[in-house]
């Protein structure tokens, strides 16, 4: 069974270039590695690790918030392409949150806004492995303070590093070390 790898991140917004292409790169070894890649089926940094996946052959899931590929494209304005399963939830944007990190044996937080720190909240609660992938802006650049000022024993785990090869092999490893 491949392991799942969850891509957390902005949707929306500024995005320059370069982030982009971490992300794009951040799927590829997502792939490379033959994980899974779990997305909430959205556009953005999400979709561009999710398009980074597919040119290497990986296997892409999408947790969709609305209840069918109508509702997925028209009312969310989310991608098919390059998705090879939408899992649709029926629960709007924050609802399919749940269902998106409980599915993923790693999360990684790349980018985000508001709804990045709700998933990546889930994620730390329920003691998942996460990576963040560093200088992509957003939330990313807080979530070191958030997990110093929580004090929380949830049994997360958080791995920095703004490299997506490094990333993703350190997250492996300390995965199949300690998770599995």
């Amino acid at each position: 069974m491949r392991i799942q790898v969850g891509v957390m991140g902005s949707a929306a917004g500024e995005m320059s270039g370069d982030i982009v292409e971490k992300a794009y790169i951040l799927g590829q070894e997502i792939a490379r590695n033959d994980c899974a890649i779990i997305t909430g089926g959205c556009p953005g940094l999400p979709y561009a690790a999710t398009q980074g996946a597919k040119s290497r052959g990986g296997v892409t899931i999408g947790i969709s918030p609305g209840l069918n590929l109508n509702e997925h494209v028209q009312r969310y304005g989310s991608p098919t392409t390059d998705i090879d399963v939408l899992i649709y939830t029926g629960s709007g944007l924050m609802g399919r949150e749940v269902t998106a990190i409980r599915s993923c044996d790693i999360v990684i937080i790349i980018g985000g806004r508001s709804g990045t720190l709700g998933e990546f909240s889930i994620a730390y609660d329920e003691g998942k492995l996460i990576g963040v992938l560093e200088g992509t802006g957003g939330i990313t650049e807080i979530i070191q303070d958030l997990v110093e000022k929580l004090k929380k024993p949830t049994g997360s785990k958080v791995v920095y590093s703004s490299n997506p090869k490094e990333l993703i092999e350190k997250l492996l490893e300390l995965y199949r070390e300690e998770y599995y």
